[in-house]
């Protein structure tokens, strides 16, 4: 996985040692003697950061200030501080600035390694994954490089929401969205071996069967959206949602730009479930063809219509989950 490193310390052995130690595992390396130099090199260079690993104490500026200043315009980099002075002082303080993690030295090669590779999954993973995939990525990270993947999209997205927007203040908004949407609907994803995606405004895309690869991720994605319907039951319908499933090959893998970046899904499978999800009425399971095809269970569906997402291309049919 080539991912780029900025080395920050005042000692020049260290810098090289850390070179050294990184460059045999494919990492791109740059390095700065001290914060200010690190920030004049990002700001000039326009570096593609993923992670950095700064020195604690500097001259100048010190690791914690020199993170705070980095994470300004690279807000989703892996942060590592480098230390032989782990007080718990310093610990608080470098959480507040948002470090992942420490390593302190002196370091054994093979330990660095490691807890680099587990800082940065952990950063990149570990609010959007359950717990037996992040164990899979963390001994096989290859699982995040961009590759063809057999996968099902989920798409929620809540009926009726800019009207609901425009009658609630901001903060009850947020506070009900948070109870009974986000945080429940992404506990159900986990359960069904899937990963969140990404929120898109008041919608949800759920992935099955990726970074790391389930022959019935088209079942667990079913079984989900049953799920998250029959959440929103129980709940007394205080938000009521549609949701579209789609199954097909796509483009995995960690895309985006200097500042951003994300794991996501690429291809014509997210376009499907996304219009799907329109075609759901509030408390509607809506999936492709290909997951009826894929699918490893009794669940009873009915054949309802049937679509084109370009003038051109073939039409997909779909189905509705009959309660």
């Amino acid at each position: 996985m080539l991912l780029d490193v900025l080395i920050i310390d005042d000692e020049e052995g260290i810098r090289r040692s850390l070179t050294r130690i990184l460059r045999e595992d494919g990492y791109l390396v740059h390095t700065a003697p001290s914060g200010e130099d690190a920030l004049t090199t990002i700001s000039n260079d326009g570096i593609n950061l993923d992670i950095v690993i700064c020195d604690l104490i500097m001259p100048g500026i010190d690791g914690i200030r020199t993170i705070e200043e980095i994470n300004k315009t690279h807000q989703g980099i892996t942060k590592i501080i480098l230390t032989g002075y782990g007080t718990l002082e310093s610990s608080i303080k470098a959480i507040e600035a948002g470090i992942d993690g420490f390593i302190t030295k002196p370091f054994e090669n093979k330990e660095l390694k490691w807890k680099i590779k587990e800082y940065y999954i952990k950063r990149r993973m570990k609010q959007f994954v359950a717990p037996d995939i992040f164990d899979k990525l963390l001994d096989e990270p290859v699982h995040l490089e961009p590759r063809m993947s057999d996968v099902s999209i989920l798409f929620t997205d809540i009926r009726g929401f800019t009207k609901l927007a425009s009658t609630i203040p901001p903060e009850e908004l947020a506070s009900l969205l948070n109870k009974y949407y986000f945080q429940p609907m992404s506990d159900i994803v986990s359960r069904h071996k899937g990963i969140v995606d990404k929120y898109i405004g008041d919608s949800v895309m759920a992935l099955f069967g990726a970074p790391v690869y389930n022959d019935n991720h088209a079942t667990y994605a079913v079984e989900c959206g049953i799920e998250m319907i029959k959440s929103m039951e129980e709940s007394g319908n205080i938000l009521q949602m549609g949701i579209g499933i789609s199954s097909g090959m796509v483009v995995t893998g960690i895309f985006g730009s200097i500042s951003k970046k994300e794991y996501t899904a690429l291809g014509m499978p997210v376009n499907i479930a996304a219009r799907l999800q329109k075609f759901a009425a509030p408390g509607e399971l809506v999936i492709s063809e290909e997951t009826m095809k894929s699918l490893n269970s009794t669940r009873p569906f009915k054949k309802v219509g049937s679509f084109s997402l370009f003038p051109s291309s073939l039409p997909v049919e779909y189905y509705k989950w009959e309660k």
